[in-house]
C-alpha cells in the first residue's frame, strides 16, 4: 500500500475491539518497549482489529494474546473501562470458524500450547488466561475441525484444568473484574448455539 492510500478491509469490524482506519504492524506495540500498561493494551487491541479487518483472524488472535500480557492491576474495573479480549476472541472465532473470513488456524490447539509452555512476566496468570481461552474456543468452534493436541497430552501427561478452575485462578490473579468478562463471554457463546 502506498502512502495516502486507504486500506482495503476484507472483514467487518469486531464490535469488541477499538475502531481503526489503518492496518497496523508490529511497531504499534513495539513502540512501548518494556512498558505493558493501558496504552500498550489498547494498541494490542487496535493491532488485533486491524489484522482481523485485513482478513487475518489467526494474526488477530495472536495480538489478543499480546493484550493479555498487559499489567492493568492499577486500572479501573475491567469490563467497564475497556473492550473485552474474551468477547473479541469469541466474536472472531465465531465469524472465522468456516474459513471464509481468513485462516483461523486451530485456536484450541494454539491456546493449549500457549498455556502449557508459558514463560516470561506474569507467566502463571497468562497461562490461566490461555486455559480460559482454550475452553472458550472449544465452546465456539466445532470440535471436529478444531481438536486439542492429543499427542502432547499423552506424551507430556498434560493436565488440562477445568473451566471452573481457570476462572477461579483468573479471579484471584487477574485484573479487577476480568473473570466476570471471561465468564460473560462463555455464557454468551453458549447462548449462540
Amino acid at each position: 500500500m502506498h502512502h495516502g492510500e486507504l486500506p482495503v478491509f476484507i472483514n467487518p469490524p469486531c464490535p469488541w475491539l477499538p475502531g481503526v482506519d489503518v492496518i497496523h504492524d508490529f511497531t504499534v506495540t513495539r513502540r512501548h518497549g518494556e512498558a505493558r500498561g493501558a496504552e500498550f493494551y489498547q494498541d494490542a487491541l487496535r493491532y488485533a482489529q486491524s489484522q482481523w479487518l485485513a482478513g487475518k483472524p489467526a494474526q488477530a488472535i495472536l495480538q489478543l494474546d499480546k493484550a493479555w500480557m498487559a499489567d492493568l492491576t492499577d486500572e479501573p474495573d475491567f469490563p467497564e473501562a475497556r473492550s473485552s479480549p474474551y468477547h473479541a476472541l469469541a466474536w472472531i472465532l465465531r465469524h472465522s470458524a468456516d474459513g471464509n473470513r481468513g485462516f483461523p488456524g486451530n485456536p484450541v490447539r494454539h491456546f493449549q500450547h500457549l498455556a502449557s509452555r508459558m514463560s516470561g512476566p506474569r507467566a502463571e496468570l497468562r497461562a490461566w488466561r490461555a486455559w480460559l481461552c482454550m475452553h472458550l474456543a472449544e465452546r465456539v468452534l466445532p470440535r471436529a475441525g478444531f481438536p486439542r493436541d492429543g499427542r502432547q497430552i499423552a506424551r507430556e501427561g498434560l493436565w488440562i484444568p477445568s473451566l471452573g478452575r481457570a476462572l477461579e485462578a483468573v479471579a484471584t490473579l487477574g485484573w479487577p473484574g476480568e473473570w466476570l468478562a471471561a465468564r460473560d463471554a462463555m455464557v454468551e457463546s453458549d447462548a449462540n448455539f
